[in-house]
């Protein structure tokens, strides 16, 4: 089944189906409704699957999908446009082109995290750079991959988009075929299985991935601003995001007060009710949260209710990294904090690790701002913010290191799903004799003059 369709789909894109601007533009166009007939569906399904409020349904994943539609739907044309570039005066008679070209078929494969925003936008960026694509949605919420797999199996022909939902084995049949690109979002170790995969057909990839996000306070901050959007950007949608911040490191001079505006911060976000937050995907990671959490550590915990995997907000101070909560990911409602008396020093223990898919800086300091900036390595990031960073289209989104391997969003998923072909266009009224053989000892000195 599904080497007939990528046959199909290879087929559909050689014919030529999918280059011109007006079939993109049809083919988004046709997203944006299926999405719109869809919506209250979504909203129920993500819903379902984690207990996401209609506020961060819409906010993270409908809408900002809509929303990226409307921008993309401007930026295919000046895409698709030949662009001259300049040619060096030894080429004479020359002028220089680039052209961007689709890839052909593509295959993307989602995460549970944000289910529907992080399979439709990458969906989004593939189409309007004229490719075909097979979609897999996250098995993991199953309610969500069933409104995806109606919805855009019934928009579309399967020539041009087909939906193929399951388990792990139907991940491992998708990426054993020759796509022309395999784009991935999920953890590091199936991201390492699916670059496996890839590399022995030479399929080139993208892989957004995540790691460890470490957050800075220092003693020039605004305590309750940075408590306000440290809390919005860690426990939206449960802390199961992947530039979430994953633990803070805060001056020594400043760490009470910063725990008392944080622990009040939370208390206002987010009362004692499971009503309140979205909850974990499933029991495995349930089980695996709550064996993070060392309640000798713990300064702060509400209700917790296993039957529904809802795990409450919980503090953790007096860290190190030799706890099992700075071990790995957390992915969780779970935030470690670390004091510290010198800069360098945070900037040494970040640096001893892998590194980050982003970090967080909250200063007032124009110097320290431009010391972890400049001195730091990660995917990207906000000083004085969390997490909205990915909100700016204009912005790319993606990975450095083990964090990941590419970018996207708006004009950057142009680029990824594309191929930048290069050409040369030369008069045939000029031919100077001396490029060719033989060569003389007239002719080397020659081009050395010219190529010095």
């Amino acid at each position: 089944m599904i080497e007939t369709i990528l046959k199909q789909q290879k087929d559909y894109f050689n014919n030529g189906q999918t280059l011109s601007l007006s079939s993109r533009i049809h083919a988004l166009d046709t997203l944006e409704a299926a999405i719109k007939s869809h919506q209250q569906a979504l909203e129920d399904a993500l819903r379902q699957d984690l207990a996401k409020s209609p506020f961060e349904a819409y906010a993270t994943e409908i809408g900002f999908i809509l929303r990226s539609l409307r921008d993309m739907k401007k930026m295919i044309k000046p895409h698709m446009r030949v662009k001259r570039v300049k040619t060096p005066w030894t080429q004479v008679g020359s002028k220089s082109y680039t052209r961007d070209e689709p890839l052909g078929s593509v295959l993307i494969i989602g995460p549970y995290n944000y289910p529907f925003q992080l399979v439709i936008e990458p969906l989004i960026g593939a189409l309007a750079a004229g490719n075909t694509a097979i979609v897999k949605p996250s098995e993991f919420t199953p309610n969500t991959a069933a409104v995806i797999e109606a919805m855009l199996n019934g928009a579309f022909e399967p020539a041009l988009v087909k939906v193929f939902t399951g388990g792990a084995e139907v991940t491992q049949s998708l990426t054993a075929q020759p796509f022309n690109h395999i784009f991935f979002t999920g953890s590091t170790r199936v991201g390492q299985l699916v670059y496996e995969a890839a590399a022995k057909n030479l399929v080139p990839v993208t892989l957004e991935l995540g790691g460890k996000s470490p957050t800075i306070v220092d003693e020039t901050a605004n305590l309750k601003v940075a408590a306000r959007r440290i809390v919005y950007g860690k426990f939206l949608n449960a802390g199961q995001t992947c530039i979430a911040p994953d633990y803070v490191y805060v001056h020594e001079s400043v760490v009470d007060d910063f725990v008392h505006t944080l622990s009040e911060t939370l208390k206002s976000f987010y009362p004692d009710n499971p009503n309140a937050m979205g909850h974990i995907v499933n029991e495995g990671h349930y089980t695996r949260l709550k064996a993070l959490i060392d309640p000798k550590k713990v300064i702060y915990e509400g209700t917790h209710q296993p039957e529904t995997r809802y795990l409450s907000p919980v503090l953790m101070q007096e860290v190190t990294w030799e706890d099992g909560v700075m071990k790995e990911e957390i992915f969780g409602p779970i935030l470690p904090i670390l004091s510290y008396r010198n800069l360098n020093e945070v900037i040494e223990e970040i640096r001893a690790h892998e590194k980050p898919l982003a970090l967080y800086l909250f200063s007032e300091n124009k110097a320290t701002q431009e010391t972890v900036f400049s001195t730091l390595s990660f995917g990207g990031g906000a000083i004085n913010d969390t997490i909205m960073h990915v909100a700016n289209p204009h912005l790319p989104f993606g990975g450095v290191g083990a964090s990941g391997i590419g970018a996207y969003h708006g004009k950057h998923s142009l680029e990824t799903f594309s191929h930048r072909k290069a050409y040369m266009k030369k008069s045939t009224r000029f031919d100077p004799s001396f490029l060719y053989p033989p060569y003389s000892e007239k002719q080397v000195g020659l081009i050395k003059k010219i190529l010095k």
